[in-house]
C-alpha cells in the first residue's frame, strides 16, 4: 500500500513538472521544472529498487543535463519572458497543434494495441534476461548501454557537443552583428598648439 501512496505521489510531481516545462513562459522557469519531473522519474526508480538509475536520473539529468540547458539559455540571453502573443512564424502554431494531435494519436493508438501484452506483473521467465542471474544493476546496464544501444548512447553525446558549439557560434554572431565599426580617424596630425602668451603683454 505504501508503494501505491509513494508511486501517486511521484507521478503527480511528474506531471506538474511536465505541464510547467511546457507552460511556463520564462526558460529559467521551465529548465527548474524539468529538474522537478527528472526528481519525480528517479522516485519511480526507487520503487522498482532500480537505485543506480534513480542516481543516475539525479547526479547525471538533474544535475549535469539541466546545468548545460541553464548554460545555453543564459549564454543565448533569453532568461526573461518572452512574448507570446507575438507569432514569429506565421502558421507555425496551427502545425503545432495539428502534428501535436498526430503524435497523441498514434501514442493512443501504440499503447492500446500494446496493452493486450502488458500485464503489470514482474516477469517470472528464467534464463539469460532473468534479474537474479547474479549481476548487479550497474553491470548488467552497462552491458546493454555499450553494446545495443552504444550507438543511441555515442550519438546523444555528439548532439549535446554539436548543440552548445552551435549556442556558442549563434552567440557570436549575434554579438559581432551588434558591434558598431570601428571609424577610422580622417587624420593622425596633431591639431596646431595654441600661441604662447607673453607675460609682459599680460600686464
Amino acid at each position: 500500500m505504501s508503494e501505491v501512496i509513494v508511486f501517486f505521489f511521484a507521478a503527480a510531481i511528474i506531471l506538474v513538472g511536465a505541464v510547467g516545462v511546457v507552460v511556463a513562459r520564462n526558460p529559467v522557469h521551465s529548465a527548474l521544472f524539468l529538474v522537478q519531473t527528472l526528481f519525480g522519474v528517479a522516485i519511480i526508480f526507487l520503487i522498482q529498487d532500480a537505485n543506480f538509475l534513480a542516481a543516475v536520473q539525479i547526479m547525471v539529468y538533474a544535475g549535469a543535463i539541466v546545468i548545460l540547458f541553464l548554460f545555453v539559455i543564459m549564454l543565448l540571453g533569453v532568461d526573461s519572458a518572452e512574448e507570446l502573443d507575438v507569432d514569429p512564424i506565421a502558421g507555425q502554431r496551427p502545425l503545432a497543434v495539428v502534428l501535436g494531435a498526430a503524435l497523441l494519436g498514434v501514442g493512443l493508438t501504440v499503447v492500446l494495441v500494446a496493452a493486450k501484452g502488458i500485464t503489470g506483473a514482474r516477469a517470472t521467465a528464467g534464463g539469460e534476461h532473468a534479474l537474479d542471474n547474479g549481476l548487479s544493476d550497474v553491470e548488467r546496464i552497462g552491458r546493454v548501454l555499450f553494446t545495443e544501444y552504444v550507438f543511441a548512447f555515442e550519438a546523444t553525446a555528439a548532439l549535446l557537443t554539436i548543440a552548445v558549439i552551435g549556442a556558442v557560434v549563434l552567440t557570436r554572431r549575434a554579438a559581432a552583428a551588434d558591434m558598431l565599426p570601428d571609424r577610422e580617424p580622417a587624420s593622425f596630425e596633431l591639431p596646431p598648439l595654441a600661441p604662447a602668451i607673453d607675460e609682459e603683454e599680460e600686464h
